[in-house]
C-alpha cells in the first residue's frame, strides 16, 4: 500500500471510530494523518513479526490524544484486526482514547500526558546507542505540547548524548484543544528554538508525502533530528479545517454523512 492511500484510510478509520464510540481528537488525528501514513508506509523497520527484535525501529505517539490515527495504521499494518477498530472507546477495550501499548501490539508506550512520550522516546535511544543497537527512535509531538517544560528538558538530554538516531516530528497545525497556540503561549520561532538546544531542523510541509519520505529518511551521525511538519489541523475534511470545534466535537448526524462523503470523493 502507498503512503496516500494510508493516509486516507487513516482518516476514513478515524471517521468511523469517533463516530461509533462519540470519542474526540478527529481534527490532531487527521493533521498527522500523513506523517503516520508516511512512517509506515516506508520509514518505519517495524512490522507484527519483528516486535521483539531489539533493532528494530522504535515509533512513540507523544501526541497520545491523536492515538486513533495510529490505530488505524497498525489495523492496515496487520498488528491488530480491523473490526476492532470500532471498539475505540468503548468500556473495556483496549483501544482507550489516549493510545495505550496495554494488549495493543505495536505500541511501544501508553502517552496522553503531553511532553511524557518525547521524553521516554529519548531514554530508548540512548539505550539502542549504550547497546550499539541499530533501528531509530522517532517521537511525534504536538507544537502545543511544545508549551510543556519536560520537552525541552528532553531537547538537552538529546543533544546532550548525541542522539544521532532519534528524530521528533512536531505536528506544527498551530492550533491546540481550545485555541490558537500563539493566543495561548507563543511558540515564536519554533525552528530556532529547537536550533538553539543544538538540534538539526528541518522544515517540511507536512501533508506532502515526497517531502516528507526526503527529511524523515535522513539521518544524522551525532545530533539530534527535529523535523517541523507544517501541517492544517483537520486537514482531509473542509469543515474541520482550522475549526477548533473540532478538537473535541465528534462526528454525528449531518456532519459525520458529510465527512465520508467528502472522504469517498476525494479517494
Amino acid at each position: 500500500m502507498d503512503s496516500t492511500e494510508m493516509a486516507w484510510r487513516i482518516r476514513r478509520h478515524t471517521v468511523e471510530m469517533t463516530h461509533v464510540s462519540h470519542g474526540s481528537h478527529i481534527a490532531p488525528a487527521f493533521s498527522c494523518a500523513d506523517i503516520i501514513a508516511v512512517l509506515y508506509t516506508g520509514i518505519l523497520n517495524i512490522s507484527p513479526q519483528n516486535l521483539q527484535d531489539k533493532d528494530r525501529d522504535i515509533f512513540i505517539m507523544s501526541k497520545g490524544h491523536a492515538g486513533a490515527a495510529v490505530y488505524a495504521a497498525l489495523a492496515e499494518c496487520g498488528f491488530i484486526p480491523k473490526e476492532q477498530l470500532l471498539q475505540h472507546y468503548a468500556n473495556g477495550s483496549v483501544l482507550s482514547g489516549h493510545v495505550s501499548h496495554k494488549g495493543v501490539p505495536g505500541v511501544e508506550f501508553s502517552t496522553g500526558s503531553l511532553g511524557h512520550g518525547c521524553c521516554v522516546a529519548a531514554g530508548m535511544a540512548l539505550a539502542k546507542k549504550k547497546d550499539k543497537r541499530k533501528g531509530r527512535v522517532f517521537a511525534l509531538v504536538g507544537d502545543g505540547e511544545c508549551e510543556e517544560g519536560s520537552v525541552w528538558e528532553m531537547a538537552l538530554f538529546a543533544k546532550h548524548y548525541s542522539l544521532g538516531n532519534f528524530t521528533v516530528i512536531v505536528d506544527h497545525n498551530k492550533m491546540q484543544s481550545l485555541d490558537y497556540c500563539d493566543k495561548t503561549i507563543g511558540l515564536t520561532k519554533l525552528k530556532e528554538k529547537w536550533e538553539a538546544f543544538g538540534w538539526t531542523v528541518k522544515e517540511a510541509d507536512g501533508h506532502d508525502h515526497e517531502k516528507l519520505k526526503h527529511v524523515l529518511k535522513e539521518q544524522n551521525v551525532e545530533d539530534p533530528c527535529c523535523i517541523i511538519a507544517h501541517t492544517v489541523k483537520g486537514k482531509g475534511v473542509s469543515f474541520m479545517e482550522n475549526n477548533i470545534l473540532w478538537h473535541y466535537r465528534d462526528p454525528q448526524g449531518e456532519y459525520y454523512d458529510a465527512a465520508v462523503k467528502e472522504l469517498e470523493r476525494k479517494r
